[in-house]
């Protein structure tokens, strides 16, 4: 994509949420325009919206469809992209392959598993509808070699990849003593909820202290049934830098991420982390180089503490959000093709704009958030 390019990001996922999916477009949106790119970020600040059940940080946004193909001919992109599957996802993906827009998608979450983890929902009904969804894309965008083959094996067709990076200035190593628990402190970091499998951190055996940076829908259940173990909520910016490289290693119990971006947020502050063999670490920890990955999580624990820190901050270095955010901007695709002249295109446009007015209600719903 050349300098100076209108481009669209649609997410359901946006702040007040704090994950790794917001942290990468965030990141990736500030580095585009960086590099000279107008960017226009649809999220749920947009529209009307509702909290989601056991995740009220997270909005719904309400009847999308009309506002989102206005924001998209009101802005006019050269490139679109849509990062989610959520209501607006779903908006956008409607308007662009109605209007023959040609767009970009990524792949962030194990949606198949979280459902599963929750709901007898076979895991075959869920790739479906997540096939159907991106295969429009001109580009599918993965974020680790092993997710690309996953996916391809479960006959995704369009896969690219896009990796993740790390704030290398705001995550450094810290001073240790930050943190006044008994040593070796090993340091949980995300939601607490059930597919983020943070029981088998918390159950695991380990001499030290455990941290618990975070929260979510399990923690009052988790605080109970471990009373010595510390739950720190929520941490932020250099608040959260600070907890985590006072640690002494990260542990990621997690067996449903796609890759994990707190994983190199660990390594920038020179901590190891302890991970289960499975798709997201394996991608992004060097097995007695940069952490540990067993099937028994407190073994790994255990040999992380017998890493060289140095180690991890160099391997972090080399992961920078430019780089990131350059890999996105190649995979980008022009909305229109060579073959769409641009009148021809624009009154496409046009027609299909005309034709879902004339089939919606007079009625629209208020912009305002509930």
């Amino acid at each position: 994509m050349s300098p100076g390019m209108r481009i669209m990001i649609v997410t359901d996922a946006w702040f007040p949420q704090t994950n790794g999916v917001v942290g990468t477009l965030s990141q990736t949106a500030a580095w585009l325009g960086r590099f000279g790119h107008a960017v226009r970020m649809l999220t749920p600040r947009d529209f009307r919206s509702i909290a989601c059940p056991t995740y009220p940080e997270i909005r719904l946004s309400l009847w999308p469809y009309r506002d989102v193909k206005e924001a998209i001919l009101e802005f006019a992109p050269e490139a679109l992209h849509i990062a989610t599957e959520g209501p607006l996802g779903l908006a956008a993906r409607r308007f662009c392959v109605r209007a023959g827009i040609r767009f970009t998608s990524s792949y962030h979450t194990q949606f198949p598993q979280y459902l599963r983890a929750r709901f007898p929902v076979p895991l075959s009904v869920s790739y479906r509808a997540l096939r159907w969804f991106h295969a429009p894309a001109t580009r599918c965008m993965v974020s680790t070699g092993s997710l690309r083959r996953d996916l391809a094996a479960r006959g995704f067709t369009n896969l690219a990849q896009w990796r993740r990076g790390v704030d290398t200035e705001l995550f450094r190593p810290g001073a240790k003593d930050f943190l006044d628990l008994p040593r070796p402190i090993a340091a949980y970091v995300g939601r607490v909820a059930v597919e983020k499998n943070v029981d088998a951190f918390l159950d695991m055996d380990w001499s030290g202290a455990r941290i618990v940076i975070g929260d979510g829908p399990e923690r009052a259940r988790l605080q109970r049934r471990h009373p010595r173990a510390v739950f720190a909520g929520y941490r932020f910016g250099a608040d959260l830098a600070a907890h985590l490289a006072a640690a002494d290693i990260l542990v990621f119990p997690s067996r449903t991420d796609t890759f994990g971006l707190v994983n190199l947020e660990a390594l920038a502050c020179a901590v190891p982390v302890a991970a289960y063999p499975v798709t997201g670490p394996i991608d992004v920890i060097e097995e007695g180089v940069t952490g540990a990955l067993d099937a028994d999580l407190a073994a790994a624990a255990r040999r992380a503490l017998l890493i060289d820190p140095q180690a991890c901050r160099e391997q972090a270095l080399r992961s920078g959000w430019d780089v990131c955010s350059r890999e996105f901007e190649n995979n980008l695709v022009p909305c229109r093709t060579p073959a769409q002249p641009k009148l021809i295109f624009a009154s496409r446009l046009v027609r299909e704009s005309a034709l879902d007015n004339a089939s919606s209600s007079s009625i629209r719903p208020s912009r305002t958030r509930l």
